[in-house]
């Protein structure tokens, strides 16, 4: 599996990349720029993320932001349903505003609240059929 973790702070950052380390090649990105860009680069290596964990709250562009541009150049290149990118969300902002934004006007897979909870966390991954139990 190729995940893409996504988050400004570096302690979750950190504790992201070791939990997940484990599953599969990670690469990271600071911000929702940084985003964009290591998924656009992923598809055009022919090499595409199958998880992003992408933060909401980010500096440069948030991840809402990012979020609409990765599944708008999903569009472009006709990737559809199964085959779109399963992004889990990942905020401390657990209110329903963002849940309601990151699902219906982004296309979010999987939504999580921070502090990150390593078995909450793999078991995401699991409801999204990454891991097989």
């Amino acid at each position: 599996m190729r995940i893409l973790v996504v988050e400004d702070e570096f302690i979750t950052r950190k504790l992201l990349l070791s939990i997940l380390s484990i599953y599969g090649e990670c690469d990271v990105a600071v911000d929702g720029e940084e985003a964009v860009l290591a998924f656009t680069m992923a598809h055009e290596e022919n090499r595409p993320y199958d998880l992003i964990c992408l933060d909401i709250l980010m500096p440069n562009k948030d991840g809402h932001q990012a979020l609409k541009e990765i599944r708008e150049k999903e569009k472009v290149r006709a990737i559809k349903g199964p085959d779109e990118v399963k992004i889990l969300m990942m905020t401390v902002l657990g209110d329903p505003v963002n849940v309601f934004e990151a699902y219906n006007k982004g296309g979010a897979t999987s939504y999580i609240v921070k502090p990150v909870d390593k078995i909450a966390l793999i078991e995401e991954i699991h409801k999204l059929g990454l891991l097989v139990k």
